[in-house]
């Protein structure tokens, strides 16, 4: 049986976690025209809620004392994470091409670096600031099709403001994710997923209309079905405890990778083509996530900071 490094399980972690969010996003474009985008958001965390439920039971009886201590973190975070993220996303697909809202999204980890920075005063080493950067441009590459002048053809619309919000908001998610109580990780996603269903029942309301003519055929019910389950349950778990292996700036950077699955995903499920700069968007990607990752590696190894210590610390019990 293979042993993997906590580190290299935690980046094997983000593997996944970022190609099941690329498959979000697309089912929240397919779809959008079938369902209103709150409503897709409300059912999403309904659907994953009952499904966590009845493991966390007997964890939230457990951590009952943590969470009610910690309370107004948790509430943060599942209002950033959960409800925030996911209602301006679902909202934005509506109005905006997949290539601007996988080039705003591309912004995830540099907003990550400024948001460490300005809360927790955390100062990024050079290479990891190089490494965001060549991840970013690689993301450049395959959005504008390797032609620089496709830059002065962008333009941004509300759909575009709607996702930037989300985008914020998940970088806001994910460096306060190092405040995340000591609960076990069962229980922490059945409140945060609790608290963004509940974020998104009012809003849902303002839909009331679309929602009384929505034709639930099973490709409407696969597609919700789809974002309750891998999306939700399994990629929040894997991405919670990837954070709190590699901290936050590393674990954001991945979000990366989410454009380049889903141009895979296209090129498999639509039948849209792979053309170069697909593939030297994808050495510059990896390049970048490679380099961030050898400087952790050589820190961790010459200095086993406190800052490794809280990580392992804070991993789920």
């Amino acid at each position: 049986m293979i042993r993997l490094r906590p580190q290299s399980a935690a980046y094997l972690m983000l593997v996944v976690v970022m190609l099941l969010w690329a498959g979000n996003s697309i089912v929240g474009r397919a779809i959008r025209d079938d369902i209103p985008p709150l409503f897709l958001a409300l059912l999403r965390w309904m659907g994953a809620l009952l499904v966590i439920a009845p493991f966390a039971a007997r964890h939230l009886a457990q951590d009952r004392g943590a969470i009610v201590r910690n309370w107004p973190v948790i509430l943060l975070l599942g209002l950033l994470g959960v409800a925030a993220f996911n209602g301006f996303l679902y909202s934005g697909l509506r109005y905006t091409t997949a290539s601007n809202g996988m080039l705003l999204q591309a912004a995830i980890p540099a907003l990550v670096l400024l948001v460490d920075f300005l809360v927790f005063g955390t100062r990024a080493g050079a290479g990891a600031i190089f490494g965001v950067a060549l991840s970013t441009l690689g993301i450049v590459v395959i959005v504008f099709q390797g032609r620089p002048g496709a830059l002065s053809q962008v333009a941004f619309n509300r759909g575009d403001a709607l996702i930037l919000c989300g985008v914020v908001a998940w970088a806001f998610y994910t460096s306060l994710l190092r405040l995340r109580p000591k609960l076990h990780i069962q229980s922490f996603l059945a409140v945060t997923f609790a608290i963004g269903m509940l974020a998104m029942l009012p809003l849902a309301a303002t839909e009331w209309r679309e929602i009384a003519v929505v034709s639930w055929t099973p490709r409407v019910f696969a597609a919700v079905l789809y974002v309750a389950l891998l999306p939700s349950v399994l990629a929040y778990a894997l991405f919670n405890t990837a954070v709190a292996t590699l901290g936050p700036a590393s674990a954001g950077q991945a979000i990366t990778l989410t454009p380049l699955f889903g141009a895979l995903l296209a090129a498999l499920t639509l039948g849209e083509q792979l053309h170069a700069h697909h593939f030297a968007g994808m050495a510059l990607i990896l390049g970048g996530i490679l380099v961030t990752a050898f400087v952790r590696s050589r820190e961790a190894l010459t200095k086993p900071s406190a800052d490794v210590q809280r990580a392992d610390n804070r991993m789920p019990s």
